[in-house]
């Protein structure tokens, strides 16, 4: 999903008064500014070539793309280029006298409506939204993913599911797990129906459960889990371990102590460890960052865990899984450290 992306806007202008606007908003956000030779102002870069292949090249590498032109423009350039709306950066189109910002593109998880009310705020532009849970002022199960960086099992059919009840007044009811539930405040929930006990449950056609846990009861509806990416791992291993075994225990450390597998949001090392092959393949597997942390960052912390004088001579610190995930989580460990065939995993729950 492209929200895994840190925020990058790449902002197009094509005439004088599109880069006046560009100017206005480039004091307010952190935004690169293309345009062409001819109108070249201080802080702007120049097409590469045109507009069109400029346009194209940056539909890859940024996470939203703004243009100051028209609409009909814009989409027969991104035409060719629109894959999957999990994955597409954000466009959003802005008349060149700023009176419209119109979310073209990726409104939901790639935070096209988010990002058109914030540029329209800026501009004191009206806001062009059409997604239908948007218009009916209601929440979207992909939008509550993007703000709680969550995953799903057959997201896309979800979705469809259960913005398609939403808007048709169907009760979908919204349940938090007790460690989770603090983040609701942060989310925009409008139009589920609060469930606070699975035991009881109100009449419901379907049921969302924000939670980490591999297992969820047996309930008498269709329930569809969306699980935050928090859970951190540290990994101290031997030089040459292989990612089959690694892979392995992860899993097996993930089960023991009841976390979804899609919970996972990083693996960490220490920086003596960032050519080892195997950890560099298990991130890319599990599709998670590879964090490194330096042996004098770990020190600092390696007072709060046994150590070993092995380690110590080999990476410079006396425990490496444990610092690790301590830092990575902030303080917040969980279960107990995996010891096995020459490898250590920590286990965290981050923020």
């Amino acid at each position: 999903m492209n929200t895994a992306k840190p925020e990058s806007i790449a902002l197009f202008c094509l005439t004088p008064n599109g880069v006046r606007l560009a100017q206005r908003l480039q004091a307010q956000l952190q935004l690169s500014c293309f345009t062409s030779e001819k109108l070249l102002a201080p802080g702007f870069i120049p097409f590469n070539g045109s507009f069109a292949q400029t346009l194209c090249e940056a539909f890859k590498r940024y996470s939203a793309l703004v243009v100051i032109g028209s609409t009909g423009l814009t989409v027969r350039v991104i035409a060719p280029l629109i894959q999957d709306k999990l994955t597409d950066p954000a466009v959003v189109v802005i008349d060149e006298r700023g009176q419209h910002a119109i979310s073209l593109l990726s409104g939901h998880v790639g935070g096209a409506n988010a990002l058109t009310l914030r540029l329209a705020g800026l501009l004191g532009a009206d806001p062009v939204i059409t997604t239908a849970t948007d218009v009916n002022q209601l929440a979207a199960l992909d939008t509550l993913a993007a703000q709680l960086d969550a995953g799903m099992r057959d997201f896309r059919l979800a979705v469809k599911t259960i913005n398609q009840q939403l808007v048709s007044g169907q009760r979908v009811g919204l349940w938090w797990d007790e460690p989770l539930r603090h983040e609701q405040a942060h989310c925009d929930t409008r139009g589920f129906v609060d469930v606070t006990d699975l035991g009881t449950l109100p009449e419901l056609d379907a049921l969302v459960c924000v939670s980490l846990r591999n297992c969820l009861p047996e309930l008498p509806l269709p329930v569809y889990k969306l699980v935050p990416r928090r859970i951190v791992v540290g990994i101290g291993c031997r030089r040459g371990t292989s990612f089959a075994l690694l892979n392995q225990l992860l899993e097996q450390q993930l089960t023991a102590n009841h976390f979804d597998p899609l919970a996972l949001r990083a693996i960490g090392s220490v920086t003596f460890k960032q050519d080892e092959p195997a950890l560099q393949q298990l991130a890319q597997a599990w599709r998670v960052p590879f964090e490194l942390f330096s042996s004098d960052e770990l020190r600092q912390h390696e007072q709060r865990f046994p150590a070993s004088e092995f380690v110590r001579a080999t990476v410079g610190v006396g425990s490496v899984s444990q610092p690790v995930a301590w830092l990575m989580s902030a303080g917040k460990l969980v279960g107990d450290t995996l010891r096995e065939q020459g490898i250590t995993m920590t286990l965290g729950v981050s923020e």
